[in-house]
Order: structure tokens, then sequence, then C-alpha cells
């Protein structure tokens, strides 16, 4: 008995959904997660890189050599790594409400004391790329500020918050042109 014309499309269909879908697959395993939107793309971009369960403030493996600014954006962590690879300080941060993307930057700009896009006096700015116009940083804020004030509308803000000794170690640390890596 011949297999029926109409069985014949049915597996040809099966076959094309099934391929499609593998391909649909593939093309997102390796996709980015989000989108570059700055003018410029970074130098070298860096994948989610494993984290060690057992101590998850130990650095990322595939995060770069020599000295640097790791910056997670996931763990929101940083590292400060020294010209030997050692980490000399890690501790937690707060991302603004832009994100950079993954890759290997250079600290553009530093500023002892501004106010932030938020309204929120800070200090020991570390400025290392932009989005979309808004500046990405790291900076503490002030202690005896007060919160500001929520606006109407939403403010996009690229201020990386962390504590004020910590903002005091990434002032020493990050001088212009002292390389920052953003990781996932």
């Amino acid at each position: 008995m011949a297999p029926s014309s109409a069985g014949f499309v049915t597996a040809l269909t099966t076959a094309a959904v099934a391929t499609v879908g593998f391909l649909a697959y593939q093309a997102s395993a390796t996709a980015p997660t989000r989108a570059h939107t700055s003018g410029s793309a970074p130098a070298a971009a860096v994948a989610k890189a494993p984290r060690d369960r057992q101590n998850p403030t130990a650095l990322p493996p595939g995060s770069g050599t020599g000295a640097r600014v790791v910056y997670s954006v996931d763990d929101n962590r940083v590292w400060l790594v020294n010209p030997a690879g050692r980490v000399t300080r890690t501790f937690e941060v707060a991302s603004g409400t832009v994100d950079p993307a993954p890759g290997t930057y250079a600290v553009t700009s530093r500023s002892n004391a501004v106010t932030g896009t938020d309204g929120t006096p800070i200090e020991h700015v570390v400025r290392f790329t932009s989005v979309d116009g808004v500046a990405i940083g790291f900076s503490a804020a002030v202690p005896s500020a007060r919160p500001p004030i929520p606006s109407a509308t939403a403010v996009r803000t690229g201020g990386i918050r962390e504590s004020r000794p910590d903002g005091d170690a990434m002032w020493a640390f990050a001088t212009i042109g002292a390389t920052v890596v953003v990781i996932r």
C-alpha cells in the first residue's frame, strides 16, 4: 500500500517545524541576553561567567587578566583586582536603571563630588561608559544626603552605588584609563 499524499505532506510539515524549532533554539542560545545600546561597542564581550557556588565572592573565571575592576551586572558585585590577578577587595553594589553591556571598558572621567541624576549628592564618581546619553559609573552617596523626592517621570540612572568605604577604595584604585570589565 502506497503512502497517501496527505500523510506525506504531514510528515514533511512535521520535519520542517522541528527543523525551524531546532534552529530557533540554537539562535537563542547564542544571542546576547541584552542588546548593546550605546554608540560604541565594547572592546570585548564577556559572557556570564560561571560562579563558584561554594564561594560566591570569588572572582569569576574568564573576567580578564591584570589590574582591573570587574563588575557583575547580574550579581551586583564588584571585584578590585591587582596587577598579579589577586582580588584586593570585593563588595556588593546597587545598580541604576540603565546597565552597561558586557565588555571591556576604560575609566574615562572622575568627579570628587557631584549631584547624581536622581538628585542625590554623591562622591568619588568613576565613569567608564554611557548608554543612550546616560553616564555609567561607580559612586557613593554622601551619608548626610536626603533621599531624592520621587518625580512624576522615571529618571534613567547609570550610577552603580557603593558604600562610602567601598567608594573610597574604588576612587584610589580606578584612575583614568583603568580597565573595567563588565560581565553578566
